[in-house]
């Protein structure tokens, strides 16, 4: 019996100490899982740490976390939002990450303390008719007040994170007034007839029944992926000299303060900014990698090709609060 016990003891301590007993990490994950898995398969086939994903609203995961505090599970957090990432920072959930690990994702796409590190971006653009002429003069997105839209026009519900999103990177780069009157022109044009999906925008303007949206690029090459005959082309708004430029979003992840499992969640972050990492999120979703010389898919726009807003992706956390006061303040639907 005293043997049995000892063999049974023994067994366990090894099962413990064994590399098949790798640590598994918990994620609450903002981003749909079709957009994740393929990097945390590759990533748990290369290093036999398991992975949870916890998926829902990144800003309701957000404030899960807050409230679970040090009892929570998660030992990392991602989000498809710059500015919840950055919320998350502020609220001091999330630790800081050495410099020289991070270092190979540009600054401007990671919080200033790296507590937070961008792994994807998106581009918000318009996708147009090409049988509706109509909307054949908008070169910016403030085109998309102009009363000649009137009922011609898409866009998301105003509580959409990317449209948040795109709002902050617009009033840093032009101001409140600006912004506020592009929200006012704009739901005069839609009334309340939003969307609750970009797919939704792209089909309708495809469709023929909406002349112009204002959407994330990589709907569109989704749409023409399938259709490639669509009645639709891709404007990137506000270019030339003059133009503030497109405005990016990124999606990116974090470590959580409380996670006793630091070394194996540095190491999952370390995969996803890898070049290997960043070529799945470019495969699986059409996004552009953060990490510089990752090439995009061939059928989306070189980066190089086109002018972007010269805004941090901090600030859409730091002017998140500012953007949502002046949404409420038009009533946007």
């Amino acid at each position: 019996m005293k043997r049995g016990l000892i063999t049974f003891l023994s067994l366990w301590i090894l099962a413990l100490s064994s590399p098949l007993a790798a640590e598994e990490l918990v994620i609450y994950s903002g981003r749909s899982d079709k957009f994740i898995k393929p990097a945390i398969k590759q990533f748990t086939q290369k290093t036999g740490i398991k992975v949870v994903l916890h998926t829902g609203s990144s800003t309701a995961l957000l404030n899960k976390l807050k409230l679970e505090g040090k009892r929570t599970s998660a030992d990392l957090y991602i989000s498809n939002d710059a500015g919840n990432l950055q919320k998350g920072s502020e609220l001091n959930l999330f630790v800081p990450m050495e410099a020289k690990k991070v270092a190979v994702i540009p600054a401007n796409f990671r919080a200033k303390d790296n507590s937070w590190v961008g792994l994807s971006a998106r581009a918000r653009v318009l996708v147009v008719s090409t049988r509706d002429k109509s909307a054949d003069f908008v070169k910016s997105v403030f085109d998309l007040a102009d009363p000649r839209l009137k009922g011609k026009l898409a866009i998301t519900h105003s509580s959409n994170e990317s449209y948040i999103a795109g709002a902050t990177v617009y009033l840093r780069a032009t101001g409140s007034k600006a912004v506020k009157s592009w929200l006012s022109g704009m739901k005069s044009n839609v009334g309340t007839s939003v969307y609750n999906k970009h797919s939704k925008i792209v089909k309708a303007v495809a469709s023929g029944r909406k002349a112009i949206g204002l959407v994330n690029h990589y709907y569109i090459y989704r749409h023409l992926a399938k259709k490639p005959d669509a009645a639709i082309r891709i404007v990137m708004p506000d270019q030339g000299k003059a133009g503030m430029g497109v405005a990016w979003n990124v999606a990116g992840v974090a470590i959580v303060k409380y996670s006793s499992k630091r070394k194996a969640a540095e190491q999952l972050v370390a995969f996803m900014i890898s070049e290997a990492g960043q070529k799945q999120f470019t495969e699986v979703n059409r996004e552009y990698p953060t990490r510089p010389g990752v090439p995009a898919a061939a059928n989306v726009p070189k980066r190089s090709s086109y002018k972007i807003a010269d805004i941090p992706m901090s600030e859409l956390g730091e002017y998140r609060d500012a953007t949502l006061d002046i949404i409420e303040a038009v009533g946007m639907p």
